[in-house]
C-alpha cells in the first residue's frame, strides 16, 4: 500500500466557483473501527460524486482508499494493544492532537462521526463542541443509542454526555424506527433531526466461488452434518451461553449436529469467556463444537458462512446487528432472539425464525423446527432469495442516496446562514448558534 498517500488531503473542489453543496466534501471520523461499514459508506459516497476524507488508522484502511481520486485516507495513527499505560497515554494524546489539527485546518465543512474514539466522554462533549464552534456541520451515525444501557452498565455521566453530543449534532442517522423513538423519548432529540437509513450489507468481505461443500471440508465438517454458526465478538449481551445450552439439548438426539463458535472475546469479559469454555466442556456433544475464539480476518469469513446451514443470534439486547447483514450477503438463514429489530427484519426477509430471548429450550425447539423446514431443505433457492432481498432493501446505493441528500441539505442551510441579515431569519439562527458556542466555551473556562 502506498504509504506516501497517507495523510494527503485535497482542499479544493474540482468544480471551481461551484457552491459547496454542488460538490460536497465530508470527513468520516471512524474511531478506528468497523472497517466494513466505513468501506461501504466511503465507496458509495464516492460513486455519488462526493469527496470523502476517511479519518482513521490501519484497522479501517483499504487499498481502494488509495486508488480513488475522490477518497483520501487520513491516517491519525492508533494505540499499540500491548503498550504500557504511559505509552498508551502518549499515543492517545498524539492521536487527538493530530485529529484536532486536521479538523481545524484541513477538514471539509461536514464532519460525519461514525464512531467516537477511545476517550468517549471527551469526544461526546468538548471535541464535538469544538467542531461546532469551528462552524462544521456535524452528522452522527448512532449505531447504538445507548450502548451502556445495552451492556447493563449505564450511568448518569454516560447519559449526560450522550445527551450533549446528541444536542450538538446537526443530523443523526439511526438504523431502525425503534432507535429513533428512543432518541426522541429518552434524550429529547427533535424528530426532524433523526433520519432512519438501512444498515448496508457488508461488501468488504470477499465472496468467492467457494462452495458450501468446500467450506465444510476446510473446517473438517462432513457434508451431511447440520451446521450451526455463532459469529462475532464474544461479549455477554450476545447470550452465547443460551446457544451452548440449546446445542447440548439437541446433541444426544442427532449425531450430525455441529456448532461453530467463531469470534474474538472482548477485553474485560475474561470471566464470561471462561464460563462459556466450561459450559462447552461439561455438556453433551462437546466434541462436535468447533471453537475459534479469535479475530476472524475478512478473507476467511466466507468459509464460516458458507459452511453453516444457519446463523444463530441469541442476543439478550440489541437494536440492530451487523452480523445479520453479513449473513444476508451469503444468503444464510438466521434464528434470532425476539429483540430489537430482528422480528421486523426476519418477517420482511423471510430469512429465518425467532425464539424467546434467554430461553435455551425455545432456541433448541426452533433449531429442530428449522432443520425440518423448507428454509433448510430448499437451502439453495432460499439463499438466492435472501441475497435478492438484501440487494433490494440494504443496498449501499440506498444508503448513499439518503446520506448524500442530508449532506447537501446541511450545506444549503449553511449557505443560508451566511447570507446578509436583510435576507431573512438565517442571520438570527447563525447568531444564536454562535452565541451557544461562545457561552459553552465560557462555561468550559469557568469550570
Amino acid at each position: 500500500m502506498p504509504r506516501n498517500a497517507i495523510g494527503r488531503t485535497r482542499l479544493s473542489n474540482s468544480r471551481r466557483g461551484a457552491p459547496d453543496w454542488a460538490a460536497p466534501e465530508v470527513a468520516l471520523l471512524t474511531g478506528g473501527q468497523d472497517r466494513s461499514y466505513v468501506f461501504g459508506l466511503a465507496t458509495t459516497l464516492r460513486q455519488r460524486g462526493i469527496r470523502v476524507h476517511v479519518v482513521g488508522n490501519d484497522r479501517v484502511d483499504n487499498i481502494e482508499f488509495h486508488t480513488s481520486d475522490r477518497i483520501t485516507f487520513v491516517d491519525r495513527g492508533g494505540m499499540r494493544p500491548n503498550a504500557g499505560f504511559l505509552a498508551k497515554l502518549f499515543q492517545l494524546t498524539v492521536y487527538y492532537v493530530r485529529l484536532i489539527a486536521y479538523v481545524t485546518f484541513k477538514s471539509p465543512k461536514i464532519v460525519h462521526i461514525l464512531w467516537n474514539n477511545k476517550a468517549e466522554y471527551f469526544d461526546r462533549t468538548l471535541l464535538t463542541l469544538y467542531f461546532k464552534c469551528l462552524g462544521k456541520k456535524i452528522v452522527l451515525t448512532a449505531h447504538n443509542v445507548n450502548k451502556a444501557k445495552r451492556d447493563s452498565c449505564d450511568s448518569v455521566l454516560n447519559r449526560l454526555t450522550l445527551g450533549i453530543q446528541y444536542r450538538l449534532t446537526d443530523q443523526i442517522f439511526v438504523h431502525t424506527e425503534k432507535m429513533k423513538s428512543e432518541l426522541v423519548q429518552e434524550f429529547g432529540v427533535s424528530p426532524e433531526r433523526v433520519v432512519v437509513i438501512p444498515f448496508g450489507t457488508n461488501i468488504a468481505v470477499p465472496d468467492t466461488e467457494l462452495t458450501a461443500a468446500q467450506a465444510k471440508r476446510r473446517l473438517g465438517i462432513r457434508p451431511e452434518e447440520r451446521t450451526i454458526l455463532f459469529f462475532g465478538r464474544i461479549v455477554p449481551y450476545k447470550g452465547l451461553e443460551h446457544l451452548v445450552e440449546a446445542f447440548h439439548r439437541l446433541a444426544p438426539y442427532d449425531m450430525n449436529d455441529r456448532l461453530i463458535i467463531a469470534g474474538q472475546p472482548m477485553i474485560g469479559f475474561e470471566s464470561y469467556v471462561e464460563d462459556i469454555r466450561r459450559a462447552i466442556a461439561d455438556g453433551c456433544g462437546a466434541d462436535r463444537i468447533l471453537c475459534r475464539l479469535e479475530f476472524i480476518p475478512d478473507d476467511e469469513t466466507e468459509v464460516y458462512f458458507k459452511a453453516a446451514d444457519v446463523l444463530v443470534l441469541p442476543y439478550r439486547n440489541i437494536f440492530e446487528s451487523g452480523v445479520l447483514f453479513l449473513a444476508y450477503r451469503f444468503g444464510l438463514s438466521v434464528i434470532a432472539s425476539d429483540v430489537g429489530s430482528f422480528r421486523e427484519e426476519l418477517t420482511n426477509s423471510g430469512a429465518g425464525l425467532l425464539f424467546e430471548p434467554g430461553n435455551s429450550a425455545s432456541l433448541a425447539a426452533n433449531l429442530e423446527a428449522f432443520f425440518k423446514s423448507h428454509l433448510y431443505k430448499d437451502a439453495t433457492q432460499r439463499r438466492q432469495r435472501i441475497k435478492e432481498y438484501s440487494s433490494a432493501r440494504h443496498s449501499w446505493t440506498i444508503v448513499g442516496e439518503i446520506t448524500a441528500g442530508v449532506y447537501i441539505g446541511l450545506l444549503k442551510d449553511r449557505m443560508r446562514l451566511a447570507m446578509p441579515p436583510s435576507q431573512g431569519r438565517g442571520e438570527a439562527s447563525r447568531s444564536s448558534d454562535q452565541g451557544f458556542c461562545k457561552s459553552a466555551q465560557s462555561g468550559v473556562r469557568e469550570s
